[in-house]
């Protein structure tokens, strides 16, 4: 059975900080951000790398589709 590493890259300038992605997330690897950004909204980031399948249940409940995940197939 192939592995697959996830990659969740967000676009934080257009991310409202709604925290609906961390909450999706089944491997917990989404987090808000201490920092905010030119709106002033705390905005997602991936603060777990590692664990991420890159199911993108996180992309697919983002209200602002500001999302995007990428999978890699490990050898």
């Amino acid at each position: 059975m192939a592995k697959f590493k996830g990659a969740v890259v967000v676009d934080i300038e257009h991310c409202k900080g709604c925290d609906l992605c961390v909450v999706a997330c089944p491997t917990t690897v989404l987090a808000l951000s201490l920092e905010a950004n030119a709106k002033g909204y705390n905005f997602s980031h991936m603060a777990n790398q590692e664990e991420c399948i890159g199911c993108a249940a996180c992309a697919n409940v983002c209200p602002d589709a500001c999302i995007t995940v990428y999978k890699v197939k490990l050898a």
